[in-house]
């Protein structure tokens, strides 16, 4: 596999993790402040603990949310990498254009 086709799997993925509600919700919890998976879990009250790990398995995938274990806790933290990559790909760039465009424009 390529370098990019390897890059354009991680944004997949990154993509992927961000289309779900639930996920975008985990991680403005986590922008927050780091959780345990317990304490996660318990303020998303829209869905059973089952389904969060389901949606926390896909943010880990993707990179989006580190976690290490202290002693029989999971310690959750947002890893914003993957989302400074998808920004600096693609919003920073469509960004920069639509200025450049409006500079013409005036």
């Amino acid at each position: 596999m390529s370098h990019s086709e390897h890059k354009t799997d991680d944004d997949d993925r990154v993509f992927k993790a961000l289309a779900s509600p639930i996920r975008r919700r985990m991680l403005d919890i986590l922008k927050e402040a780091p959780r345990t998976t317990g304490e996660l879990c318990a303020l998303l009250v829209e869905v059973d603990r089952t389904t969060a790990l389901q949606h926390l398995r896909v943010l880990e995938k993707a990179e989006l949310v580190t976690g290490r274990k202290v002693g029989r806790e999971r310690h959750l933290s947002l890893a914003p990498l993957p989302i400074k990559r998808i920004s600096d790909r693609w919003i920073g760039e469509y960004a920069r254009a639509a200025v450049e465009l409006l500079d013409r424009l005036e």
